[in-house]
């Protein structure tokens, strides 16, 4: 039997494989931020799309009555429409919006815009700005059927 020899590190090898993990690992953690809070501010934005829409269409369901109920057109009551949305959000906990109504064809649309601010929790150690705001914005209009046709 032959017998194994101990091998010594030479006395240049001393701490290299440590600066080469530590390295490794600042990158390794730098994309598992990116990821990690890429990933949140992608929810964030979706959130805000979404409570636009929701937002929207809660606006549009502010309709003038008393000239629908005589048969006139259907118009969004504006004054309702924005007490209507800023119910919903205030609701939903954001605070950061606006409303506008444009017209098309002659025809009110409710449009809203909500800003909403992510808090990045892993790409603020790597000198990256801690917050970024991210907006959702829908349009919604108010929708009329034809009337029925009479039965005979």
């Amino acid at each position: 039997m032959t017998a194994i020899a101990s091998r010594r590190p030479r006395a240049g090898d001393h701490g290299r494989v440590s600066i080469f993990l530590a390295v490794a690992m600042t990158g390794v953690l730098a994309i598992v931020g990116l990821s990690f809070d890429g990933a949140g501010q992608l929810r964030t934005l979706q959130r805000a799309d979404n409570l636009a829409a929701e937002a929207a269409r809660a606006g549009g369901q502010a309709i003038d009555r008393a000239t629908a109920i005589e048969g006139g057109p259907t118009r969004i009551n504006r004054r309702q429409a924005r007490v209507a949305v800023a119910n919903y959000l205030a609701a939903a906990g954001t605070t950061g919006h606006t409303v506008s109504f444009p017209q098309v064809a002659g025809e009110t649309l409710v449009r809203v815009r909500v800003t909403i601010t992510y808090r990045r929790s892993m790409l603020g150690l790597f000198g990256f700005a801690s917050t970024v705001t991210v907006t959702g914005e829908a349009t919604a209009r108010a929708i009329t059927r034809a009337p029925a046709p009479p039965e005979p």
